[in-house]
């Protein structure tokens, strides 16, 4: 019944480009979407942590610098309490996720299971919503801080100056035709840049604890001003356990960890259900990559605190938002420098890959299932060039200002983490795992505060996350509502007796009765069967088969038709079913049977009583209401050829 190939040229090799690697379901009468179809190859695990590893170190061209503004003289110890939140909990958490939800689908699968309903695919959309905060505004942050050292450049800044916003719009782009090439060519250009990076900067930290052991007394100097100012060594820690939020984005990374795992090579023996090796894979990806960014964060956070003076951390100062560069320049001399100052801006501008290939896993596997996207949300090459508009749009509105994007990125970041910590609390304590729950849930509520106080203290975050959020809804409903006249089936089968039951009926006139299921009882057949005739004026009323769906989930937008046959009161022959949707799943039921007999079935109805409006409603959220229309509708739709769709008649 269905037949798979790739997706033709026609109409143009504009079309066969953007759509490469996607299969095209062309079915005699099942339509909407499956799984999204892996066409990439995967990769050694380190290779991947490369990818998300450009996002999660290239922080390191902005965190010192941002540690030292926020917390002063106590921003070694506040990133101590970051770096403990990372590796005891933010961790364990993705730890957990990558073994929950191991396709790419992240926390955001976890917490669906938990929810049924309109009320979990909302919920699905609004974290959506922050997914797409934290993920483009990675792309554009990054490029605009990209920018930012490049115009701070001393060889650069008279050439540059004042065209901010054209350099991160040709970074943006050229981002864009990275992952048009496909994602072999982002991985690789990730391996160079981060293997650069993290070598470029051992050799500055260590340049910079070299300067430090030769002048002890900065040690002495740092502990008296400790002192000082707060006195009481607990007075240090609160006020480092209040302003650690204010570091949170050193904790990105983590999301986009899980979201490419389905890049990660496994064992040979590894299954959709339990891809183990790719589980053990991601395993080794988070782990390693906090481990590496923890040791390289309380480093350059002790070096940037104990050599720059405070007034160079403040906007306008030589180390604002690049301490790290700062310290290559005044240490290293300027030719060094430069190279320091070219890498940095080289994975800054690439930091976007990671949230790029996160998007790109998450669309596919979430809107298309909804009923929510176009089909073409299948494809990367689409998708790839409707996020690049995307973050070119918001580079414009923001005038490429690294600051004026800065509480939105902690914001997107923070909530993904914080859903992350949720759902694995709820997870343990389903699989009754006490100490895990506590665990965990201790973890949810340090991240429920951090959250709450990142959004107290920038509150544009929310509100740019909001429009996100709603855009993703409206975008999504009214697709879903556009598509809501679609098939909606992946395939139907029939059981043993089913089959007997059409086939026999196939040697005459196959009359179908779509009736909804009461009481079940001999009564309700003969009523149903003596009105339907009347209506009608069959010649054979007994040479019928009765049809009777049951409504599932009415919010998931495609079903597996499951065909049974019952012979019920040793009279009436019963065919029964579930689905999301009653017309859709009928339209269906009807094409199979066409196919299978090549006769064209008849199918009766009662018209729906009730306003029609309402009914067109229930339909849209339920799966019910003006069954009729809505069944022919469906027809007429995946059927083009009048003489070959089965008939609809309405008493």
């Amino acid at each position: 019944m269905t037949r798979t190939e790739e997706a033709p040229a026609a109409p143009g090799a504009l079309r066969s480009w953007l759509m490469k690697g996607v299969r095209e379901e062309h079915q005699a009468h099942l339509a909407p979407h499956p799984s999204p179809h892996q066409t990439e190859k995967t990769h050694h695990w380190w290779r991947v942590m490369c990818l998300t590893g450009v996002d999660y170190f290239s922080t390191l061209g902005y965190q010192p610098g941002i540690a030292a503004l926020a917390a002063g003289a106590i921003s070694p110890i506040a990133t101590v309490v970051l770096v403990a939140l990372t590796l005891l909990g933010a961790l364990p958490v993705y730890r957990r996720v990558a073994s929950e939800s191991p396709n790419g689908e992240g926390s955001l699968a976890m917490l669906e299971r938990l929810m049924s309903f309109w009320k979990g695919k909302i919920f699905v959309l609004v974290l959506l919503g922050f997914a797409a905060t934290d993920f483009i505004i990675t792309m554009t942050l990054s490029a605009a801080d990209a920018t930012a050292h490049l115009v701070e450049n001393p060889h650069l800044e008279p050439f540059l100056t004042g065209h901010q916003v054209a350099i991160t719009l040709v970074l943006l782009a050229l981002l864009g035709a990275v992952f048009l090439r496909g994602f072999k060519e982002a991985i690789g250009v990730a391996v160079i840049l981060v293997v650069i990076y993290l070598a470029l900067n051992i050799v500055v930290i260590t340049v910079a604890f070299g300067h430090v052991a030769a002048k002890p007394f900065l040690w002495s100097d740092w502990k008296a001003a400790l002192t000082q100012a707060h006195g009481n060594p607990w007075v240090v820690v609160g006020i480092a356990l209040l302003v650690f939020p204010k570091l949170a984005l050193g904790l990105s990374g983590f999301e986009t960890g899980v979201a490419v795992m389905p890049h990660i090579n496994g064992d040979p023996d590894d299954t959709p259900a339990h891809p183990a090796g790719r589980i053990r894979g991601a395993k080794r990806l988070l782990t390693t990559a906090a481990v590496i960014m923890s040791i390289f964060l309380i480093t350059s956070s002790v070096v940037t605190t104990l050599l720059i003076p405070p007034a160079e951390f403040q906007p306008g100062g030589a180390a604002n938002g690049r301490a790290l560069a700062y310290l290559t320049h005044e240490y290293l001399g300027s030719t060094f420098g430069s190279v320091y100052d070219a890498s940095t801006i080289a994975i800054l501008w690439f930091a976007g890959a990671s949230a790029m290939a996160g998007m790109l896993n998450l669309i596919p596997r979430y809107l298309p299932r909804y009923g929510m996207a176009p089909q073409w949300a299948r494809a990367v090459r689409p998708l790839v060039l409707i996020l690049t508009v995307g973050a070119f749009i918001i580079t414009i509105i923001f005038h490429a200002d690294v600051d004026a994007q800065g509480g939105a990125y902690a914001t997107g970041v923070l909530v993904l983490i914080t859903s992350a910590a949720v759902a694995v609390t709820l997870a343990a304590r389903k699989a009754r795992q006490r100490g895990l729950t506590v665990a965990f849930g201790v973890v949810s509520l340090i991240f429920i505060y951090t959250t709450g106080a990142n959004i107290l203290e920038r509150p544009d975050g929310v509100k740019i996350a909001s429009v996100f959020i709603a855009a993703i809804l409206i975008v999504s409903l009214a697709s879903r509502f556009a598509r809501a006249f679609e098939l909606r089936v992946t395939d139907v089968t029939f059981d043993k007796t089913a089959q007997i039951f059409i086939r026999d009926t196939a040697r005459r006139t196959i009359r179908f009765i779509a009736n909804e299921p009461d009481s079940r009882d001999r009564a309700e057949y003969s009523d149903k069967l003596r009105q339907v005739s009347r209506d009608n004026d069959l010649a054979d009323p007994n040479d019928v088969i009765f049809i009777e769906i049951t409504v599932t989930d009415p919010s998931e937008f495609a079903s597996n038709l499951d065909v049974t046959g019952e012979a019920r009161h040793g009279r009436y022959r019963v065919l029964t079913l579930s689905s999301s949707t009653v017309p859709n799943a009928l339209a269906a039921l009807l094409l199979a049977v066409r196919d299978r007999t090549d006769r064209m079935p008849h199918i009766y109805f009662e018209w729906t009583e009730g306003n029609p409006a309402a009914n067109l409603i229930r339909f849209l959220f339920f799966g019910v209401g003006e069954v009729a229309p809505v069944t022919r509708e469906v027809i007429r739709r995946a059927e083009p050829d009048r003489e070959r769709r089965p008939h609809v008649h309405v008493g």
